[in-house]
Formats: structure tokens, sequence, C-alpha cells
């Protein structure tokens, strides 16, 4: 048998594991510390919610699930859909169920809080997992756009709060950047195949992206026309109304980037990017994301998504939210500088005096995180590897506490 986890997957030491549980315990405190409330969703969704909730292309990177016992057979005789559920591949779409089926008895707007493991079938490779960890807040029945506010400064203040470095966040509206590629001149109905064109801007450049539309088939005029509005990119805030007709949008913008900002305290940046997409198709309006100074690339990202959860209801409900990458959070953490922790220390015992143990190890829990172990025979090696594996001493059940010559 394989003692490796499946490709995508991880296992932690205890030492990366205590790292995660902090990272999550931090975040969560900042979150709850702001009015939202924590609930939990399963893993598990209906095949059905799954491919009708506009993930972009994430939808294929559905984990499917298959039918069980006669249920399969009879699929499998009459040629039916051989799925009928699959694992979550993010957790706004287990919010809009959730908040269908509870809205009752939630509050108006829903302040909410989910950390929790969302799965993709990626194809695995660096920075690129198969099952993942995302902690989203998101509020449910409010159009205002202090939502979006109120969602990045206390996204901020987690980041903050974990100690990720500097940082910066971008927002933008899809609906501002529908509006420049309409009156650039695309047809309407292929905006989503152009603005996935678009988000690559940072990475291949205003050519790259030209080619890749041309490559794409539409008109050159079109192209050209498109060319001028990348060669003044980046466009600021106060410019991009010659660009569209969509000047709510740009109010709205102001509103949100002038507000975080000052919110901020000069602590990090907020800025205007016609340039941000997000992947996923349910956003209906602004998109915002954080990026790392320090090391580079998003590590969160979200947006408005109005129309997700009428698709449960059949009744339009605004809503935005926020994620934190875990991940890309945790990997940049873990290669830092181990942050400075509890002491810790063991108490030994030999075999008949394990009570006796365990009161010495509540003495000592006072003022350090305390194990007990059963004393080795080469009792020399055992201090030796809990030294290696950073306790500060031992004690003996009747003993003094012992620390280690650093």
């Amino acid at each position: 048998m394989k003692t490796t986890p499946v490709k995508g997957t991880n296992d932690y030491l205890p030492a990366e594991a205590a790292l995660r549980d902090k990272l999550q315990s931090t975040i969560l405190d900042v979150y709850k510390k702001h009015g939202f409330e924590h609930i939990i969703t399963p893993a598990l969704e209906d095949a059905e919610n799954l491919d009708k909730s506009d993930g972009g292309d994430n939808l294929n990177l559905i984990f499917k699930i298959l039918k069980r016992g006669e249920k399969l057979e009879r699929a499998l005789a009459e040629g039916g859909e051989l799925s009928d559920m699959g694992l979550r591949y993010d957790l706004t779409l287990p919010l809009c169920r959730y908040y269908a089926a509870n809205q009752s008895r939630l509050p108006t707007p829903a302040k909410l809080i989910q950390c929790d493991r969302v799965y993709r079938a990626e194809r695995p490779q660096k920075g690129r997992l198969r099952e993942f960890i995302q902690c989203d807040i998101d509020i449910i029945g409010s159009t205002s756009p202090d939502c979006e506010v109120e969602l990045i400064t206390t996204t901020a203040k987690a980041l903050t709060a974990i100690g990720i470095g500097g940082f910066r966040v971008k927002v933008n509206d899809r609906a501002l950047l529908r509006g420049v590629l309409v009156k650039t001149g695309f047809p309407a109905d292929m905006l989503d195949t152009v603005s996935v064109s678009f988000d690559k801007l940072d990475k291949i450049g205003a050519d790259g992206v030209l080619s890749e539309l041309a490559e794409k088939g539409f008109d050159p005029g079109v192209i050209e026309n498109f060319r001028s509005f990348l060669a003044a990119c980046p466009v600021d805030i106060d410019s991009v109304s010659a660009y569209t007709d969509y000047t709510e949008a740009v109010g709205r913008l102001k509103y949100i980037i002038g507000s975080a900002r000052e919110l901020s305290g000069g602590g990090y940046d907020v800025d205007f990017d016609i340039s941000l997409v997000r992947g996923q198709g349910y956003y209906t309006g602004t998109v915002f994301e954080v990026e790392s100074v320090d090391f580079k690339g998003a590590i969160c990202g979200g947006g408005r998504y109005d129309n997700l959860i009428g698709k449960f209801t059949g009744t339009p409900t605004p809503a935005v939210g926020f994620s934190i990458g875990f991940e890309r959070i945790f990997g940049i953490l873990a290669d830092a500088a181990p942050e400075k922790t509890s002491p810790r220390v063991a108490v030994l015992y030999d075999d008949g005096d394990f009570i006796r143990a365990s009161r010495r190890a509540d003495e000592l829990r006072a003022e350090y995180d305390v194990a007990v172990y059963e004393r080795a025979k080469k009792t020399g090696k055992q201090l030796a590897r809990l030294e290696e594996r950073g306790f500060s001493g031992y004690s003996l059940p009747d003993g003094e506490l012992c620390l280690f010559d650093k």
C-alpha cells in the first residue's frame, strides 16, 4: 500500500499543523470580532447545483461522485447521468444554497464566515492543490457599497493580524469593464471570452492579449480600437469614463476605494485596476483582489454576486464576499522565519506513575505547553530528541523543572 497522500493533497507534520491551526484561529477571531458569524456547510453538493453555478472554468474541475447501488446500475443500463453529487469547488455556492434554505432564521443583512476545505480536479503543481482551504466572509441582503468597504477592511485586518507583510488591494467592477468592451465594439454575447484574454494583461502584455483576440476570430477593426485602450492602461478611475457610458459604476468605485483608503490609515494601498476580471462567471459587479507586495501574486479575491442566490429562490438577492487563499498564505509564512511560540516542556514518568505525572503536568501548564511521555530506557537519548523537537525542558512527576541549556 502507498504511504504518500493522493497527488494534489498534503499531510502536515505537527509543527505545520500548529501553524495552520494558529493562522485559521487568528483569521476566524478577527472575523468574529467584526460581527461575522461562523457557519458550516457540507463538502458534498448536488450535481445540478454545481453544474448551474456559473463557476467559470471551475466547472471543468469538479470532482464528481458516482451514483450508488441500483441507481448506478440503472444509469449504466439506460445511459443516464452517472453522477448525482460532487465535491464543492469553492464556498460561495454552498453558502447560497445554505442562505436560500435558512434565510428566515438569519438577520438581514447576514454577515457570515466559512473556513473550510474545497476541492478542484487541478493538475497538481506548485501552488495548485486538489484539496485546499478557503477562509471566506460574505454579506448577504444589501446592495450598499459599504459592504465592499467592510469586507476589504476586515480582510485587511485579518491579513495584518497573521503577519503577512505588505499588500495592496485592487478593485474593479465587472459592469464597468463590460461597458468598456461594448463601447470598443465587441459583441455583447462574447464579452466573457474577451475578459478572459484581458485578464492576462499583466502576464502576456498588450501584444499578447491582442494576438489572442485575433486567434479567437474577432473583427480586426474592433481589435484595433481595443489597442488604443490597452495603450492607455493602466487607466485611472477618473479617466475611465472616456471609455464607457456606464458612469454609475465609476461613482460607486470611487466611493469604495476612497472609503477603504481612509479606513486603511495608510497601512496598505487600495487601487483601481480595470484589468482585474476574476474567473468566476457568477460575479455581477465589484470584484477585488489582494496582492502581496513582498511575495508577489494574489492572496485573496472576491466580488459581488447578486444573481446566484436567486437561482435557488427565484428572487434576486444581493450578495458580496471576500476569500483568503489560505494555502498561499500558509506557504508564505511556513517559509518565513519560525514564529516564537509558547515554551514546551515534557513530564517523564515510569510505568504505573501516570497519575502523578498528569498532576505535575497540570501544575506546569500555567506557564508552559506540557506533554506527558513514558520515560525511555535511554533517557539521555530521549532528552536529546525532545530538545531537537523544540522542547525547553523536562520534569519528573515529583521533581523540579530542568531547562535545557540553550
